[in-house]
């Protein structure tokens, strides 16, 4: 039996949100209370009412870096499309990149800015094991600087096909994002807005950054027969000590954790497991959440909807239990909640 077909389900393909809400907090909020058993509707401008004094609200402060590249063969003129990875040493970058044809060593790419200028050429120097590129940008510009002005907003490809829009700019990062790095929003925390966080904090909640750069290996589709097969990616994530500090004074006053996202349960959790408590930490994390796993750290979870036999939506189903999830996913779609990155949101108590 392949375990992976207990978490399959339909979604119909016009509950993919193609563009996010003119108000962030006009985004529905799905309301799931695993004690009573019950389904909620409510928006996430309901959010603070739901919250108590005593809580620790973590978000994931990481800022999504303009990753997606794009160009042309400068000999020939032939469309190339790149996808930025990381900084390598010497000033390098590793890149994912396709064109019509083979690519070989010595290229020269002509990158094209998404208002439509010539940036810069980047240089093909080595392909590496992994299959990826090894580059370098003809620029004088710093490596962040540079990726910035050259790179497009790395929209999903279920979203308008991966083609960003002026707006993606300003929407597919959330409001408290400081920390470049990753490929892909946290997208729990797209429906925050400052006036939002002050109205939490006035509560008495305190909100604490950690940080989870999230990478390629989030999009990568289990393929294994059984769970434990599948080779989980890994991505960089920290928390300082003073946060550290405070996370724990909270939860020993009996107050709970709130996380915001798959990707802040993955830091809290992977520190947890660590060391058996909530400390500083810097370093790689390759947790994959599924059965069976003991919660240690997370006491509420925040997030979007997910698509089906994916990582994220196993790790759902195991915080919130399989029948109710379950049910709290088919009342979303009878009820026609907009799914994914610019879609709505669901709270699980």
């Amino acid at each position: 039996m392949n375990e992976l077909d207990a978490y399959d389900f339909v979604l119909p393909p016009e509950l993919i949100a193609q563009f996010p809400l003119k108000e962030r907090t006009d985004a529905r909020l799905l309301v799931v209370d695993r004690k009573k058993h019950s389904i909620v509707h409510k928006t996430i401008r309901d959010l603070p009412s739901l919250l108590l004094s005593d809580d620790t609200l973590v978000v994931n402060d990481s800022k999504v870096i303009p990753a997606r590249l794009v160009g042309y063969r400068s000999k020939t003129g032939g469309n190339w499309e790149g996808l930025f990875l990381g900084f390598e040493p010497e000033g390098c970058w590793k890149i994912l990149c396709k064109a019509r044809g083979k690519l070989l060593a010595g290229e020269s790419i002509s990158l094209k800015t998404p208002e439509g200028q010539i940036a810069f050429p980047l240089e093909l120097i080595r392909k590496a094991p992994d299959g990826n590129w090894i580059v370098r940008p003809k620029t004088d510009a710093t490596a962040l600087d540079a990726v910035e002005r050259a790179g497009w907003v790395p929209i999903p490809p279920y979203i308008r096909g991966g083609r960003m829009i002026p707006s993606d700019k300003e929407r597919y990062q959330t409001v408290f994002a400081s920390q470049p790095g990753a490929i892909a929003a946290p997208t729990a925390g797209l429906h925050f807005t400052e006036s939002l966080l002050r109205e939490i904090q006035a509560k008495g909640v305190a909100v604490l950054p950690v940080t989870l750069h999230v990478g390629m290996g989030t999009f990568r589709p289990i393929t294994a027969g059984r769970l434990e097969d599948h080779p989980m990616h890994s991505e960089w994530c920290c928390l300082s000590a003073s946060h550290a500090e405070l996370i724990r004074q909270r939860r020993e006053a009996g107050g709970r954790t709130v996380a915001v996202g798959t990707t802040s349960v993955r830091v809290l959790e992977t520190i947890s497991n660590l060391h058996g408590e909530i400390r500083e930490f810097s370093g790689e994390t390759s947790l994959f959440i599924r059965p069976p796993y003991r919660w240690k750290t997370v006491d509420v979870l925040l997030t979007n909807f997910h698509f089906p036999k994916s990582t994220l939506y196993i790790l759902v189903r195991m915080f919130g239990g399989d029948e109710l999830m379950c049910e709290a996913y088919q009342e979303a779609i009878r009820e026609k909640y907009r799914f994914f990155s610019y879609g709505d949101a669901m709270i699980i108590f």
